[in-house]
């Protein structure tokens, strides 16, 4: 693992665990990207809808998260020298966003009956595109990027959570 690489903050917190000048929110925007991607494509229609939803959000976060661990990893690995627990479990901690950007969706699906929503999709999914846009502009705005560079990643990552919407309706979920 490389040392100038820096770690992703976790998404559920306002501040960069300890050092500030970390501003790597790319597990936290792709998570809530993955996340919405799953509410979009998934279309429960089970007895119990609301749980299969919830599971498929943290399922899938958790997945990615492996793959994520093994493929950093694997493809920082030096020749001749063996992986160390310590660094998987460094690389774990650098992903972890990917996994914690599931549990607001999955908490507006949870929710979703008592806020008197008819469709908690589409409660998950909004929830789901506004953290990736959040998330991407608050990295923006941490990394010192100026104000037109924060508002153009934060409509960029809207474009695509949009996309993702899209995607949604037209194939009618």
């Amino acid at each position: 693992m490389t040392t100038s690489r820096s770690r992703t903050p976790a998404p559920s917190g306002p501040a960069p665990e300890g050092n500030g000048n970390r501003t790597d929110y790319a597990g936290a925007v792709y998570g809530s990207m993955l996340a919405a991607s799953v509410i979009a494509a998934a279309g429960v229609h089970e007895p119990h809808p609301r749980l299969s939803l919830i599971l498929l959000l943290v399922i899938t976060g958790l997945v990615f998260w492996i793959a994520h661990v093994y493929a950093h990893v694997a493809g920082q690995r030096e020749i001749g020298r063996q992986v160390s627990w310590p660094q998987v479990r460094e690389v774990g901690r650098h992903e972890w966003p990917l996994v914690e950007a599931s549990g607001l969706p999955a908490l507006a699906v949870l929710v979703s009956p008592w806020l008197g929503t008819g469709n908690s999709a589409w409660l998950a999914l909004g929830v789901a595109v506004a953290q990736q846009v959040a998330w991407a502009t608050l990295g923006a705005h941490r990394a010192g990027a100026p104000a037109r560079q924060v508002v153009v990643e934060g409509a960029v990552n809207l474009v695509l959570g949009l996309v993702i919407v899209a995607a949604k309706v037209a194939v009618g979920h």
